[in-house]
């Protein structure tokens, strides 16, 4: 189940490398525009994946009671309140665009692409809201393929609508041949709207999995109301709420972690850079495994079997870490390979193989705090997951962070980011192994009551 999901997770990251580099073919500048927004866009995508995750999970819940109507209404009152919801961010988005450049502090050269970059991403975000949600439905119902095919063929069509948006017509040579290849040449304001079309068109096609052709959640097989409900959206909200709070907690402490890395030179900043794109790659597994964790649970406590709920959470916390582990060794081995692919700095290249080695020890520990946080999302269970979460981050790895850096430079940043993400695992596997979490559930009518882990 998991599989589909890990491919996907590293796909959307290759789909951003690659985006990357078709923007950085334009020169500093056009990058630099993407760059300045690219925190303040995933801010607002989080945002999106905590709201549909407050109607998943009970939609996951009620297929596994055995009630698939109660769920598709569900979803379709989840349709309302969230495009609703995406709307209301897009109309503020939109109407602030034209200063957000200027209050992060943007050079007046790149503001005004910076600005359209923003406005257009930002208009497509019902579309984003549409399909994370659906997304979100399906792989809750236990289709996890399909979802994930439509995430990688969105990648695909990036590429390829960024490839004829951000580009003006222009001559290919292939050996012998040429070949004239049209192209808008639009530069940042292309890049946009490349995503935005490719988003526009998953939207459609999750869409229209989720809601038409699943035999679970098609929506034509009864009439029911879009009209929200105070209970359903009580619930969404108190799984909600934690996650998306959690979201705009952890981007303040990337924001803070840059201005602790900042000081300590242009040599670090791009070890720094480098190190976390490489790293991402290590951990996008362990957010597949998490999906697949969330789905398994959801079902199992709506099927009011607490043993196999407590199997699924072990087996997939441990299935994390063993594959986590497994690319924590990876990165240990051929860091200096990949680093010489991205900069021929040597500097850079030998401080971010030795800040990834450090790193490669907290690798399967982070794992378990990955995969555990999605058996918790899967429970409904969020609010403490979150608050832990915020603890790990702002109390031990930006204060460990800013104790050591003075000292030890960026060296004792990711000493503290090792340290933080163990602590942090080890709290949530105590957490997973007490299964306080999972007693607050009724499962009166089973004979095998919820046990400690």
């Amino acid at each position: 189940m998991a599989t589909p999901s890990i491919f996907a997770q590293i796909s959307t990251i290759m789909m951003f490398y690659i985006d990357a580099a078709m923007v950085g073919s334009l020169g500093a500048q056009a990058s630099a525009a993407v760059g300045l927004m690219s925190s303040s866009l995933w801010v607002i995508g989080g945002l999106c994946s905590a709201a549909a995750m407050g109607y998943a999970v009970q939609v996951a819940h009620l297929i596994g009671a055995g009630n698939p109507a109660a769920a598709r209404q569900v979803m379709r009152q989840s349709y309302s309140v969230t495009l609703a919801t995406a709307a209301t961010i897009a109309t503020v988005a939109a109407l602030i665009s034209p200063h957000l450049p200027m209050w992060l502090g943007g050079d007046p050269a790149i503001v005004d692409d910076a600005a359209l970059y923003f406005l257009i991403l930002a208009l497509a975000l019902p579309c984003l809201q549409l399909s994370m949600l659906s997304g979100a439905m399906l792989r809750c119902s236990g289709n996890m393929k399909v979802p994930s095919v439509l995430n990688i063929l969105m990648c695909v069509e990036d590429v390829i609508f960024n490839f004829f948006f951000i580009f003006p017509t222009r001559e290919l040579s292939l050996g012998a041949f040429s070949l004239t290849v049209p192209g808008l040449g639009l530069g940042v304001v292309g890049a946009a709207a490349g995503t935005a079309a490719a988003e526009g068109c998953t939207c459609i096609l999750m869409t229209y999995f989720a809601a038409v052709k699943s035999k679970t959640m098609a929506l034509w097989q009864e009439k029911g109301s879009f009209k929200p409900t105070l209970s359903v959206v009580r619930k969404a909200l108190k799984i909600s709420l934690p996650m998306a709070g959690q979201h705009l907690a952890i981007s303040l402490a990337q924001i803070v972690t840059t201005i602790i890395v900042a000081p300590l030179g242009i040599v670090a900043i791009a070890a720094h850079s480098f190190a976390i794109t490489v790293e991402s790659l290590c951990y996008m597994p362990g957010y597949g495994l998490s999906e697949a964790a969330t789905t398994l649970v959801g079902q199992s406590i709506g099927a009011k079997r607490p043993k196999l709920t407590l199997s699924f959470a072990r087996i997939t916390t441990v299935l994390g870490m063993i594959v986590m582990g497994i690319g924590g060794v990876a990165m240990f081995v051929l860091s200096p390979y990949v680093m010489a692919m991205m900069t021929p700095d040597a500097a850079v290249q030998n401080l971010a193989v030795n800040i990834l080695r450090i790193e490669a020890f907290a690798e399967p520990l982070f794992g378990a705090s990955i995969v555990a946080y999605g058996v918790f999302v899967g429970a409904g269970d969020t609010l403490l997951p979150s608050c832990m979460n915020f603890f790990s981050m702002w109390a031990v790895r930006l204060t460990m962070a800013a104790l050591l850096s003075p000292h030890y430079g960026l060296y004792g940043v990711w000493i503290a980011m090792a340290i933080e993400l163990s602590l942090r695992g080890t709290m949530f596997l105590i957490r997973l192994q007490r299964a306080k979490w999972l007693k607050k559930h009724d499962f009166s009518y089973r004979k095998d009551p919820p046990q400690r882990a």
